[in-house]
């Protein structure tokens, strides 16, 4: 389980989030959802260290996960950000190999093992195909996917993604979703910011509001649609129809 006991958090010396307390629970999909700057990716990016925390703690399956190196936390929590203002020029594979850098040696020499895991990664995101292609010449969703790799790479039991479809087309959206469910079953924890309300309550175990740079509420998808905590948050209406293959939510 990932942690956070009353947190502050500070990003660039500015104050942004203040008292933070939420629990995401191992082995599930937990949401973040909320309007724009109430402080989803800050909330996020501490555990990257692009933001930082000022007081409280942060517990990783009962360890003092800010006490860690950088190094230690990337064995345990895989990390995709939203933005990325370089894009190294690099092979798609070169790239992906980076993930398993945190695992080795100082000499970085790759075993066997993280052969095949990158390998792994590079088949399960389907961006293989792209493996001699350099990550600058790529298309923005093709690139998404390459990074996703990367992430997967690291062989986390943590995986944490910030708005990780922003540059795919609704196809490649619901392939990345299928993928995260797939995860799920192989026992990853994964913790993401998705804009799309819809996704998060197809995809979703639990949810946490943020609203105002608070916690609003964490709740199952269905009793935030019961408690129309939703819809105060956001302002909407929202209309939910069901058919063979699943649910589907529109909102006015």
């Amino acid at each position: 389980m990932l942690e956070f006991c009353h947190v502050n958090i500070s990003c660039s010396f500015v104050p942004i989030l203040h008292d933070i307390s939420v629990r995401f629970q191992k082995g599930e999909i937990t949401t973040i959802i909320g309007p724009n700057g109430c402080g989803k990716t800050t909330l996020l990016q501490c555990l990257n260290g692009s933001s930082k925390v000022t007081a409280g703690s942060i517990y990783l399956d009962n360890t003092d996960y800010l006490a860690l190196s950088l190094r230690e936390r990337a064995r345990k929590l895989s990390f995709l950000p939203q933005v990325r203002t370089i894009i190294p020029t690099l092979p798609v594979k070169t790239l992906v190999e980076h993930g398993r850098f945190p695992h080795l040696g100082f000499a970085r020499r790759k075993t066997q093992k993280d052969v095949k895991i990158v390998e792994s990664a590079m088949n399960f995101t389907q961006v293989s195909p792209y493996a001699a292609q350099y990550a600058d010449t790529l298309s923005g969703g093709i690139r998404q996917r390459a990074f996703f790799a990367m992430t997967l790479a690291q062989n986390c039991d943590y995986v944490v993604l910030d708005e990780p479809t922003t540059y795919l087309d609704l196809n490649a959206q619901q392939s990345f979703m299928d993928m995260l469910l797939q995860l799920k079953e192989q026992g990853k924890t994964i913790i993401l910011v998705l804009h799309d309300i819809g996704q998060a309550l197809r995809i979703s175990d639990t949810l946490v509001i943020m609203q105002d740079r608070k916690i609003a509420a964490i709740a199952t998808p269905e009793a935030c649609l019961q408690q129309h905590i939703i819809e105060a948050v956001f302002d909407v209406h929202i209309k939910k129809f069901s058919d063979e293959e699943g649910n589907y939510y529109f909102f006015s």
